[in-house]
């Protein structure tokens, strides 16, 4: 059954992706150099995805993944799949609070974007094998294949201009979803990095130098999540999660979402939101007051980018205050993003990922009791 209207599905939820074993992240250097057979590989990514699908249970989630594990990224597998996109170096970095920088790479479509096979499909029906609780699937936004590298995200001659771009994408997403729901997928999130980096005004100031105008692109990601869920049928909850970046316990940007949130709350048909909020990068909860009364959200109250375990006291503090925009019962909570957005994974053990996960459930027993 979907939740009810105007509330998330769980009190108690996560991202998506987990750390990886240490010997599920040798296993991907093994395969990527022909050093192990697909079928080696597939039997560990196995076991580890039964051991990590225990590990949520054990806590006490209500909803699981299979911690991306057959992902090089979040969104690598993604475009693997899906023909006409290569990969190029991205127009932005990554960054710490000590003024690290990562150069990363980001999609380009060299030909015509095609589904030739299932994006994720295959990891949903092993998830259902392995947990009683709900499996969800998580998918990159459709912005991904089009942000990173500002206004140079295809060859030209192949989609001179946006829409058919966005319209060719929007047919994969389309037939990706409709064979996971017809596999018994009822949860999927989509993962919307884009538009939360729109509100930081030296990313805004970079798009602009591009050519392109920051705040359309804000409408035309809206768009693209809503032609991408279009055909979903009405028992798939869907969730936009929203993110400054994560790569390594770095970010991309910052800024509040008050400059897109009337739009984006309002405009985006989805459920619910995934909304990061662990760090002053993430600005207030006032933007909450535009959500809709048919939608909710989900606090992303705690970090995965850093070890130190967040208090119980400190998160109701923080529920409280967003409480003051937004009706309790239309909230919930969980990690700001995913503990391993690549195989690398965050700065972060295992031990600190169950205790932060664990505390994610005890705060929502709490809290929602």
């Amino acid at each position: 059954m979907p939740p009810a209207q105007g509330h998330p599905p769980f009190r108690a939820d996560h991202v998506g992706s987990l750390l990886r074993p240490q010997a599920l992240r040798q296993a991907f250097r093994q395969h990527a150099g022909k050093e192990i057979s697909d079928a080696e590989f597939g039997k560990l990514q196995d076991q580890c995805i039964r051991d990590v699908v225990a590990l949520q249970e054990s806590v006490g989630l209500q909803v699981v993944t299979d911690g991306e594990f057959r992902r090089g990224s979040y969104w690598g597998r993604f475009v693997e799949r899906t023909e006409g996109f290569s990969i190029k170096p991205a127009s932005f970095k990554f960054r710490n609070d000590a003024g690290h920088e990562v150069e990363f790479t980001a999609p380009f479509a060299k030909s015509k974007i095609r589904r030739l096979q299932a994006l994720a499909l295959d990891e949903f029906d092993f998830l259902r094998t392995v947990t009683k609780v709900t499996g969800k699937i998580t998918l990159p936004a459709p912005s991904t294949m089009h942000f990173y590298r500002c206004n140079d995200f295809a060859d030209r001659a192949v989609y001179p201009d946006d829409a058919g771009f966005f319209y060719d994408l929007a047919k994969v997403f389309q037939q990706e979803i409709a064979e996971l729901a017809k596999a018994g997928c009822r949860y999927v999130q989509l993962d919307e990095v884009a538009v939360a980096l729109l509100c930081d005004s030296t990313i805004r100031d970079d798009v602009k130098r591009s050519g392109s105008d920051p705040d359309a692109l804000v409408d035309l990601y809206i768009a693209s999540i809503n032609q991408a869920v279009a055909k979903c049928p009405t028992d798939v909850t869907v969730g936009v999660h929203m993110c400054r970046g994560n790569f390594k316990g770095h970010y991309l940007g910052a800024g509040g979402y008050e400059s897109v949130a009337e739009r984006f709350f309002a405009n985006a048909n989805v459920n619910h939101f995934l909304l990061e909020y662990d760090t002053s990068r993430a600005g207030d909860f006032a933007p909450l007051r535009f959500v809709p009364k048919t939608k909710g959200v989900v606090l992303g109250l705690v970090s995965t980018k850093t070890p130190v375990l967040e208090s119980l006291g400190g998160l109701k503090r923080r529920v409280e205050e967003a409480g003051r925009y937004i009706d309790l019962d239309r909230l919930a909570i969980s990690p700001q993003c995913g503990f391993a957005s690549t195989v690398a994974g965050n700065p972060v053990t295992e031990a600190d990922e169950r205790a932060k996960l664990a505390l994610v459930v005890e705060a929502a027993r709490t809290i929602w009791q």
